[in-house]
C-alpha cells in the first residue's frame, strides 16, 4: 500500500508524456472509460474517452500546448494536485501562455477518473 502514491504519480507522469507526444491512445488507457476532463481551452468539461479524443484533436489543430509536471501533492480522498509548467504556443510557435497551473486528479482503481484545472496553493507539502 505504501507504494500506491508512487505508482499513481508514475501514471500521471506517463499521462503527461503521452499528451505531450500527442499519443491519445496511450493517454486514454490511463483513464477510466467515463473520465471527466476539463475543456480548459474552450470552457466546460468532456466526459468519456471519445469526447476527450475529440477535444484534444480539436485543441491541437488550433494551439500547441506543452505541459510538464513539476511537483505532486497528495490530497484527501485519493486526489493528487500537480504543479504544472504550461507553455501554449499558436500554430506559428509564438508563445501565448507561459505559466504554472494546478491540475487536480481524482484517481479510481489506479486510473484517472477526473481532472480539473485549479489554483496552486501557496504552500503544500511535496511528495
Amino acid at each position: 500500500m505504501s507504494d500506491q502514491p508512487a505508482l499513481l504519480i508514475e501514471l500521471l507522469r506517463a499521462a503527461y508524456a503521452a499528451f505531450n507526444a500527442r499519443d491519445i491512445d496511450a493517454a486514454l488507457v490511463l483513464m477510466t472509460p467515463d473520465v471527466v476532463w476539463p475543456k480548459a481551452f474552450k470552457g466546460g468539461f468532456v466526459r468519456g474517452s471519445e469526447e476527450v479524443r475529440a477535444y484534444w484533436t480539436e485543441q491541437w489543430s488550433e494551439i500547441n500546448p506543452h505541459v510538464e509536471p513539476v511537483s505532486f501533492y497528495l490530497e484527501e480522498a485519493g486526489r493528487i494536485l500537480v504543479d504544472v509548467h504550461q507553455v501554449v504556443r499558436d500554430k506559428a510557435y509564438a508563445v501565448l501562455v507561459d505559466e504554472h497551473v494546478g491540475h487536480r486528479f481524482t484517481l479510481e482503481h489506479g486510473l484517472i477518473q477526473a481532472m480539473e484545472v485549479c489554483p496552486l496553493p501557496s504552500s503544500t507539502p511535496k511528495t
